[in-house]
């Protein structure tokens, strides 16, 4: 996945944030890169004012800076746009996913990859796992591939576990309570003091 979106999306820059600021102030008449760069770094610019000048340098022959290009999203919010249900997601969202979406066409397939075996999990349909595991490979999606190399390792508890109702999470919640309590004593927590502490712990 992040593969995929790191050939995708451009790379981040320093400057993204600032770029709007950056045109509307060449445009107001100041293009000293020394000036713009003390500029925005009140504004939390961290780069160089070497960047600052490659940036501004092709807007010098006709002194007038267009209007900025979007920013490209972040990795983090193109990866929760695809495991997010579609239909919970804003309309802005929507269209800048399926920008993204319509440049990299592995990315659309992982997309529905992925939806079809969150229905599963939300709709308890372990029986549609073979066929969901058949269709990822057809696909050239290593990382989906290894994904369902996984799944086969232990298919029948994979299946059960997208199947039953019952779960892990009692268990789970248990386990992180007593981490915490453990956490709580600063690592001086020996055996008979945890006992206590979990037994009295409210």
């Amino acid at each position: 996945m992040e593969e995929l979106l790191a050939k995708t999306l451009n790379r981040p820059s320093l400057l993204d944030d600032s770029k709007p600021y950056l045109h509307q102030r060449f445009n107001e008449g100041r293009t000293d890169t020394a000036s713009l760069t003390a500029e925005i770094r009140k504004l939390g610019y961290r780069g160089s004012e070497r960047t600052v000048y490659r940036y501004v340098q092709p807007f010098r022959p006709s002194r007038k800076a267009p209007d900025p290009a979007p920013a490209a999203p972040k990795i983090r919010h193109v990866t929760g746009w695809i495991m997010r249900d579609p239909d919970t997601l804003k309309d802005e969202d929507e269209q800048r996913l399926k920008a993204v979406l319509a440049r990299c066409p592995e990315l659309e397939a992982t997309r529905r990859h992925v939806g079809a075996f969150a229905h599963m999990i939300r709709d308890l349909c372990g029986e549609r796992l073979p066929d969901w595991m058949d269709r990822v490979g057809d696909d050239k999606l290593p990382a989906l591939h290894s994904f369902v190399t996984g799944l086969r390792q232990d298919l029948a508890a994979v299946t059960a576990g997208l199947t039953l109702p019952w779960n892990n999470g009692p268990a789970e919640g248990a386990v992180n309570r007593i981490k915490m309590l453990k956490r709580q004593c600063f690592g001086r927590a020996n055996f008979p003091l945890l006992c206590k502490r979990i037994l009295l712990a409210k």
